[in-house]
């Protein structure tokens, strides 16, 4: 990757990163970022080539290794992280299994929370051990389990804070700890708190892996994902394997990427303080039996979720009564809010995790992570909260 991003001054706020850092003008001097939909690239000479194949990467050489709008996606979102290095993938499940195969062989072992979104519980529970690696789930909110786990050593832990769909928390710091004492790297999934309500790497953790399909896009208009980490970790061991399995994202992905870190947090902001309202309200519903919000005081970890995120997060997850058949009344009931699995998009969303992104697992495998039939995730969107109140208020009584 090139070091020739426009410079900006040192000690910018978080909102001035989002919408000028990592930008590589061409010589036309442009104000927008440019989509750079090329493949490969050229040289001068033979011997230019020979040279560029052979040093650091600084110079592009072909968009399956690195893209210049590719670039300033990573290099914009590093700085927002904090991160030393980044790189971007096709989509957030790339992003979380190159982030693990990356680092581990045959004969490793590696400990995930057992609150994960089926793909991931997927890539733990199956995939992996077909390569020969060894891996165990826990209850990711009790420490003593992390402990016993983690005791015979360990190359990687996993966990997602807060969880899909039932946003449980993880002690990121204590985790953090435990795995460095085993020997191990923390890898955190903060797709839920995106990298403005939690900073993992600052509580510990080693890498930190996007869907930023979700709200770093926030439109419904592209996939991608994101690896962040160590310098070392990203040029040893994640480079390689990326360069060689080849889950590119797309140059014009990474620029509908780029446009939406521009109001990442507008968004994120108005989306936590629209659902911060509803879930006040869904909690005082006579037809809502529980609400799952970090932000309320009602959630089993709302103390943890004070301590280690700065807001709540634009998701919750909320039980209705009947069951399958109540939850789908409810669905269907509503007018304005949509039935998608998808989530931190600018439109409220809402989708039944038992038939749709858990429907892999067993049921006494959903009861043990608390995923009833009658559990409903709803991602908020940037409406007005009064008109989400109203749909949700006419949806339960109509179920």
């Amino acid at each position: 990757m090139p070091d020739a991003f426009h410079e900006l001054p040192s000690g910018l706020h978080p909102r001035t990163v989002m919408a000028r850092a990592g930008h590589l003008r061409s010589q036309f001097m442009e104000t927008c970022e440019a989509v750079y939909m090329s493949s490969g690239y050229v040289y001068k000479t033979a011997e230019e080539a020979e040279s560029a194949f052979a040093n650091d990467g600084s110079r592009f050489v072909y968009s399956r290794y690195a893209n210049p709008t590719v670039a300033m996606f990573e290099e914009r979102l590093r700085l927002l992280e904090g991160a030393a290095a980044c790189r971007a993938t096709a989509s957030g499940m790339a992003a979380v299994f190159a982030s693990l195969a990356c680092q581990v062989k045959a004969g490793d072992r590696v400990v995930a929370s057992r609150a994960l979104f089926n793909s991931c519980n997927y890539i733990i529970t199956q995939v992996l051990p077909r390569y020969g690696v060894v891996t165990e789930l826990v209850d990711g909110r009790d420490l003593k389990a992390w402990e016993k786990a983690l005791a015979p050593g360990v190359k990687a832990v996993f966990c997602e804070s807060p969880s899909n769909p039932t946003l449980e928390l993880i002690d990121i710091a204590a985790v953090a700890a435990l795995t460095h004492r085993a020997g191990g790297v923390l890898v955190v999934d903060n797709v839920f708190a995106t990298p403005l309500l939690q900073r993992p790497l600052a509580l510990g953790a080693d890498i930190v892996v996007y869907s930023a399909t979700k709200h770093i896009d926030g439109q419904g208009r592209s996939l991608g994902g994101a690896v962040l980490g160590s310098d070392a970790y990203v040029r040893e061991s994640l480079m390689p394997f990326l360069r060689h399995t080849g889950p590119a994202l797309s140059p014009f992905n990474a620029w509908l990427l780029l446009k939406g870190i521009e109001t990442l947090d507008l968004r994120v902001d108005r989306q936590c303080r629209s659902a911060t309202e509803i879930a006040q309200f869904l909690e005082r519903h006579p037809r809502v039996e529980r609400v799952l919000y970090p932000g309320l005081e009602s959630h089993p970890q709302y103390q943890l979720a004070r301590q280690q995120m700065s807001g709540p997060s634009t998701l919750m997850a909320l039980s209705v009564g009947g069951g399958k058949a109540g939850a789908f009344r409810f669905q269907n009931a509503l007018r304005l809010i949509e039935i998608s699995n998808n989530l931190g998009d600018g439109k409220s969303l809402v989708t039944h995790p038992a038939t749709t992104t858990h429907h892999r697992l067993k049921p006494e495998e959903r009861q043990v992570l608390g995923i009833g039939d009658g559990l409903v995730r709803l991602s908020v969107g940037l409406e007005d909260p009064a008109d989400l109140v109203a749909d949700l208020d006419q949806a339960l009584k109509a179920a």
